[in-house]
């Protein structure tokens, strides 16, 4: 039975990548790869998620394909629960002053969601929802 998830991704400075999700205190990084200049990690929550950094050139080599040029396409978009609206637009704040690019700033989504999408240091993009399940379409009323 699968116990983590691990989420490989390619980046240009793994240095620079530790500090923005240091700086936007949205993850934890982890203590194993702190100090380590060929790899990084962040733990998602309290969830057993961990987002690990790569280098693009070693990222290549496991993955046997070419990487996606963030600024033309996108392979996938991350998202992530927030517990209050408030939370959400801080995020969007500390990706800004972290040097990201919020591309969808904090707004309502469907009546039921709000939430901000922002595209990290590399252009992964990541979306950030707070979600009100009590206004949840299609969802059974109590």
């Amino acid at each position: 039975m699968t116990k983590e998830i691990w989420i490989n991704l390619p980046v240009k400075d793994i240095a620079a990548s530790k500090l923005f999700f240091k700086s936007i205190g949205f993850f934890r990084l982890h203590p194993a790869h702190e100090d380590n200049p060929e790899m990084g990690a962040i733990q998602a929550g309290d969830h057993n998620v961990m987002v690990m950094f790569f280098p693009r050139e070693r990222f290549e080599l496991f993955s046997k394909i070419k990487i996606t040029d963030t600024t033309q396409s996108t392979e996938a978009m991350f998202s992530f629960s927030a517990e209050t609206k408030a939370e959400v637009d801080e995020m969007a704040k500390n990706v800004k002053q972290a040097g990201g690019n919020v591309f969808a700033e904090p707004s309502e989504i469907e009546g039921w969601m709000y939430g901000c999408a922002f595209a990290d240091l590399d252009g992964h993009r990541w979306n950030m929802l707070y979600m009100d399940m009590s206004k949840m379409p299609g969802l059974p009323k109590s």
